[in-house]
């Protein structure tokens, strides 16, 4: 597998989670404010994810080429949601609000899961493409 693929996958997976960050800040009326107060969510949540994500083998392509592994995307969220909500209340010195981090994790499962289906969708038709 090239490592381009690798490349392009860890981008979208990175953009997957710059989007829901600014969606849970616009979904709030605070984006027009935010400015770098966007990377007290973001952060955490790329830390969290690849501390669930890469254990998860999420970046093998034995991995991410098959549609029947998606799963475990899901189950990187569900790990990574929580921990990101963690990681923030500690470095904002703030408590940890559970319903934050539910929130987050079922939108981030959601998010996570179409943007791999699209990277799966696009890399099966690059290959029979030729």
């Amino acid at each position: 597998m090239k490592r381009n693929v690798l490349a392009w996958l860890i981008v979208g997976d990175l953009i997957t989670l710059f989007i829901l960050t600014v969606v849970g800040f616009a979904s709030h009326q605070e984006l027009s404010t935010a400015g770098w107060r966007l990377m007290t969510t973001f952060l955490p949540l790329c830390v969290a994810w690849a501390f669930s994500a890469v254990p998860l083998g999420l970046y093998e392509p034995n991995i991410f080429n098959s549609s029947r592994q998606l799963w475990r995307a899901l189950w990187a969220m569900a790990l990574a949601g929580p921990l990101a909500a963690l990681l923030r209340g500690i470095w904002l010195n703030r408590p940890i609000l559970p319903l934050f981090a539910l929130v987050l994790t079922a939108f981030g499962m959601l998010a996570v899961l179409i943007w791999r289906l699209i990277f799966w969708r696009l890399i099966t038709r690059q290959s029979q493409d030729g």
